[in-house]
């Protein structure tokens, strides 16, 4: 007898998984509604995942439909498991069972910020840890009298007001509400009555994912990003990449997009804003190849946007100067100058630094000036740079390394 039963169509799932959530919600792009829509369907097939995506819903203000997104994500996610709050000791139970839920933390601004961001630190290791498989916490059980690991692996949803923690942000697929205009309409939302409406279309993601878990666990798509972008978004891109039809090419644009966006408006640390800093620095006294801390100090310590004035009552200082950059193996030395020796730093000392944690300088940024580039068989003579000082003879105020025109560079 021939086999009746109907392959179930991944994008036509889809198709109906991304209407379910616009007729509810209005997000901030289209991009931003495949990446949830994705995220949703990849909860149902988390066994195969070798990373779990953080999915991060943030905004600027209260009345952005946050929390209305997260009533959504629960009706259609895999096993929802929904908090305000939660003790650590409390998810550790919950995720370290056979079947992990899908973790959905409203209010998460009230659990990491301000005052209460250092009492919910285990709370953000363990976000942290269950972001990748087998990265178990280990206690130790008083009764038993042995160690006891527990599971950590877990997809996991946090919406609040403003950014999460970086490291919480850097896991995660981030999508930024903002509050609908006047033309912007959608269908109110309750629980008793839609919500089997959306578990509906959770069943048919639940069926057609489950029924292809061997090819998920194989799958290695082709991905747009790198690194732990890449290990965030795969398990999104290959549900894509099963569905077929126009997904594989809407999952990878949003991967593209969103992380951009984040990459745009992400917390920088200290020290790699200080680096971005100090390039900027070199270049406005001319991109010398040294400058003495003084100079430097004075640049950093005169941007009015900067966070250098706040380091202490005369602003950054050179000792702490000094403790930021050791991390990256830059230390400053006794300089030879035109006028004299000073304590300073050799612009070669942060090129390595600059490229491997700076963005790349581009036109029209201020953020990150435009730096002129040129290949590196191009000599460089070093020559005095002199000025005409009207009440002292010739003097030499600083050094600057000159370099050949070359036609073919900006």
């Amino acid at each position: 007898m021939s086999d009746t039963t109907e392959t179930p169509d991944g994008a036509a799932i889809l198709d109906r998984l991304h209407a379910t959530i616009t007729r509810y919600v209005v997000l901030p792009s289209p991009e931003a509604v495949d990446a949830v829509v994705l995220w949703i369907a990849a909860t149902h097939a988390m066994c195969a995942w070798a990373h779990a995506p953080r999915l991060v819903i943030r905004a600027p203000e209260k009345r952005c439909g946050k929390s209305r997104l997260l009533d959504v994500v629960e009706g259609m996610c895999c096993n929802p498991l929904i908090t305000v709050n939660a003790s650590p000791a409390a998810v550790y139970r919950a995720i370290g069972t056979d079947t992990p839920p899908t973790l959905l933390v409203d209010e998460a601004d009230t659990i990491f910020g301000g005052k209460n961001a250092e009492a919910n630190e285990d709370l953000r290791g363990l976000l942290n840890a269950g972001h990748q498989r087998n990265r178990p916490a280990i206690r130790w059980d008083n009764n038993l009298h042995r160690l006891e690991k527990i599971p950590t692996f877990a997809m996991a949803a946090l919406a609040g007001i403003g950014a999460m923690p970086d490291t919480i942000e850097d896991r995660a697929v981030v999508v930024r509400m903002r509050r609908r205009m006047a033309g912007e309409t959608v269908a109110p939302y309750r629980h008793r009555r839609d919500g089997p409406v959306l578990r509906k279309v959770a069943v048919e993601l639940s069926a057609w994912l489950r029924g292809n878990l061997a090819e998920l666990e194989r799958a290695e798509p082709v991905m747009p990003l790198e690194d732990r972008a890449a290990d965030t978004w795969e398990p999104l891109i290959a549900v894509a990449d099963l569905a077929g039809g126009m997904w594989p090419a809407r999952g990878r644009t949003a991967a593209t997009v969103l992380t951009a966006e984040a990459e745009d408006s992400g917390q920088v640390s200290t020290r790699i804003r200080l680096l971005t800093d100090i390039r900027a620095a070199f270049i406005t006294l001319g991109d010398p190849p040294a400058a003495t801390t003084a100079d430097l100090l004075a640049a950093l310590n005169d941007d009015p946007e900067a966070p250098w004035q706040g380091f202490g009552p005369t602003g950054l200082t050179g000792k702490r100067l000094g403790d930021l950059l050791r991390e990256f193996g830059i230390s400053s030395d006794t300089i030879r100058f035109p006028v004299g020796q000073a304590k300073g730093y050799v612009r070669d000392a942060f090129t390595d630094a600059w490229q491997r944690y700076c963005p790349t300088p581009t036109r029209g940024n201020p953020s990150h000036p435009y730096q002129r580039r040129f290949p590196r068989s191009t000599p460089v003579r070093i020559l005095p740079l002199v000025r005409i000082d009207p009440y002292h003879d010739m003097s030499l105020v600083r050094i600057k390394a000159y370099r050949p025109t070359n036609p073919y560079q900006p």
